[in-house]
C-alpha cells in the first residue's frame, strides 16, 4: 500500500496529478524545488516564472561513467550538460566567487526557469553562475540513449548520488582550470534532493566547495532517525490550521468513498461525481489521487495563492453540493481548475518519474508512512514489502541504510559539530519534508534557517515583489551568512 502511495506522489509532484494504477507502486514523494503545474486555467498561478536564458551559455563535459572503479568500462564517457552565466562575474584576477547549482531529478532547463537565487544575487556577489545537470536526466545521458541507459540494473547501477556529486566535482574543477580561477571560492546550492546533494558535497569535497546552501533537504528522513509519519503529520497539520471543517471533511471522506464504492454501480457513481477521465476500476484510484493532491498542496503551499487554502475554500464552499463527496470534488476543482475531466487521465511516464523510481528503489529509500493521528487512513511503511517491490521491478534489492552509511545522519549534531562547517540548512515548517530536515543549529557555521510559514524550497525560487516579509528576511539571512564565509576566505587567502 505504502509502496504505491509514494509512486503516485512522485508522479503527481512531477507535473500534475496522474492516474492511479490498479496495483499500487509505493514510491517516495518527489524531491523537487519546482512543484506541480496544476493551475491550468490560471497561468499566473504556475510555479515557474518568466526566464530569459540568453545570458547562459551551454557546455558539455566529457564525463567519466564510473568515478570509483578501474575496470575498462569505468572509463567510458558521456556528455554532461552544464550552463555558465558570466555576465556579472568579477573575474579570476580578483578571485570572484562561483555560485554552482547542483541539478537533481529533472532536466536542468526546469531549474533554470524556477530557481532564481543565483541570478537574483549575482550582482551583489559579482559571481559566476553555473548550473549542472544530474546524470541520467535531460541531455546528460550515458550509453548513447535514454532507452539504453534505463534498460536494466547493469546500466542503472551508475545512477546514484555518489556518482552525481563526483560528476559535479569534476565539472567544477574543469571550469576553474579553464577560467584560471583557482582561488575563486565556490558555493554550491541545491533544493530538496539537490539540497541533500549540496550538503553532502560540502562534507565530501570541502576542498572544492567553500560552503553549501541546502534548501528543504530532508537528510534525516532515513532509517529511523525521523518518525515515518512525519511527512503526513505535517500535511494534516497544514490543512487543519487552514480550516477545521476542511480537515474533518477530508478525514471523513475516505470511508464515504469506500461505502459508495461497495454499492452496486458504486464505482460508476463515483466516476460520475468526480468526472473521472475513464471509469474507475477501483476506489483506490480516486483515493490515491486525492491523497497525492493534498500532499502536493501542502508541500508547495506557496504565496500568494497558498494551495492548501484554495483546496479548503473549495471544500468548505459547498459549490457542488453539501454532502461530503461533493465538497471533496469542490476541493479538487479549486486546486486543478476547470477541466473536462479529473482523475486517472492518461499520461506517459516522464524521464523524472522513471529516474526517481530507480533512485528511491536503489538508495533513496525514505520511509514515509501514515500513522493513526492524521486525516489519512493509517498506512505504515513496510520496509520488507518495499524492498520486494523494488526487487521485482529491477532484479536488485534496495539498500535502505546506504545513505546513512555513506553520508551519515545518526547523531548528526554530535558528529558534524566536530568537523563540518559552512552549511546552511533552510526549511519552511509548512513543508512536509521539513520533518526530516535539520531544524536546529549544529554549530556556529552549520546552521538552520527556518520559517514558520515557509514551504518547499521557497527561498531559492525567483524573488517576487509579492513575497512576504518573512521570506525576504530569510533570504537576507542566507546571503549574509554566505558573504561572511566568502569574506573570511579572502582574509585567509591573504595569509598564504
Amino acid at each position: 500500500m505504502m509502496f504505491q502511495r509514494q509512486f503516485l506522489l512522485q508522479s503527481f509532484l512531477l507535473l500534475s496529478l496522474t492516474t492511479a494504477t490498479a496495483k499500487r507502486l509505493n514510491t517516495i514523494p518527489r524531491l523537487s524545488p519546482i512543484g506541480p503545474r496544476v493551475w491550468r486555467d490560471q497561468p499566473d498561478k504556475t510555479t515557474l516564472g518568466e526566464f530569459d536564458g540568453e545570458d547562459f551559455e551551454t557546455f558539455f563535459h566529457n564525463q567519466t561513467l564510473d568515478h570509483f572503479n578501474y575496470r575498462p568500462e569505468s572509463y567510458d564517457k558521456f556528455p554532461q550538460r552544464y550552463l555558465i552565466n558570466s555576465k556579472y562575474w568579477g573575474g579570476a584576477n580578483v578571485s570572484a566567487p562561483i555560485l554552482v547549482y547542483l541539478g537533481a531529478e529533472e532536466p536542468i532547463d526546469e531549474d533554470l526557469a524556477a530557481v532564481g537565487f543565483l541570478v537574483d544575487n549575482a550582482v551583489q556577489f559579482n559571481s559566476l553562475l553555473v548550473f549542472i545537470e544530474h546524470r541520467y536526466y535531460g541531455k546528460s545521458i550515458p550509453f548513447g540513449s535514454r532507452e539504453e541507459a534505463l534498460k536494466d540494473a547493469s546500466k542503472l547501477g551508475y545512477f546514484n548520488s555518489a556518482q552525481a556529486i563526483a560528476d559535479y566535482a569534476a565539472i567544477i574543477i574543469h571550469i576553474k582550470e579553464t577560467l584560471r580561477a583557482q582561488y575563486s571560492p565556490v558555493i554550491v546550492i541545491g533544493g530538496s534532493y539537490g539540497g541533500m546533494l549540496a550538503s553532502w558535497f560540502r562534507l565530501k569535497y570541502p576542498h572544492i566547495a567553500l560552503g553549501a546552501l541546502a534548501s528543504s533537504a530532508p537528510i534525516l528522513y532515513f532509517d529511523d532517525i525521523t518518525p515515518q509519519d512525519g511527512y503526513y503529520s505535517i500535511v494534516t497539520k497544514d490543512f487543519r490550521e487552514a480550516s477545521e471543517t476542511c480537515y474533518q471533511t477530508i478525514k471523513t471522506s475516505w470511508s464515504e468513498i469506500d461505502e459508495l464504492a461497495s454499492k452496486p454501480d458504486g464505482l460508476s457513481m463515483l466516476s460520475k461525481k468526480f468526472k473521472t477521465c475513464t471509469p474507475l476500476a477501483d476506489a483506490s484510484e480516486l483515493k490515491d489521487h486525492l491523497d497525492t493532491m493534498y500532499a502536493s498542496a501542502a508541500q508547495y503551499n506557496r504565496p500568494p495563492t497558498y494551495p492548501v487554502n484554495e483546496v479548503c475554500k473549495g471544500i468548505d464552499g459547498g459549490g457542488f453540493g453539501d454532502d461530503i463527496l461533493s465538497r471533496i470534488f469542490g476541493g479538487l476543482v479549486a486546486y486543478k481548475g476547470n477541466l473536462s475531466c479529473y482523475v486517472n487521465a492518461h499520461t506517459d511516464p516522464s524521464e523524472t518519474t522513471v529516474g526517481w523510481r530507480w533512485q528511491t528503489c536503489s538508495e533513496m529509500a525514505i520511509p514515509i508512512g501514515v500513522g493513526n493521528n492524521s486525516m489519512f487512513p493509517p498506512d505504515p511503511f513496510d520496509l520488507e514489502d518495499y524492498i520486494e517491490n523494488c526487487k521485482s521491478l529491477y532484479g536488485v534489492p534496495t539498500r535502505p541504510h546506504w545513505i546513512t552509511t555513506y553520508y551519515g545522519g545518526h547523531s548528526i549534531k554530535l558528529i558534524l559539530q566536530r568537523f563540518a562547517s559552512n552549511i546552511i540548512f533552510s526549511n519552511g515548517l509548512r513543508d512536509p519534508y521539513s520533518s526530516g530536515g535539520v531544524l536546529e543549529n549544529i554549530s556556529d557555521t552549520v546552521v538552520a534557517v527556518k520559517t514558520v510559514n515557509g514551504s518547499h524550497c521557497l527561498d531559492i525560487l525567483f524573488a517576487k515583489e509579492t513575497d512576504p516579509e518573512w521570506l525576504v528576511t530569510q533570504r537576507k539571512i542566507e546571503i549574509k551568512i554566505i558573504k561572511e564565509w566568502i569574506n573570511k576566505y579572502y582574509v585567509d587567502l591573504t595569509m598564504f
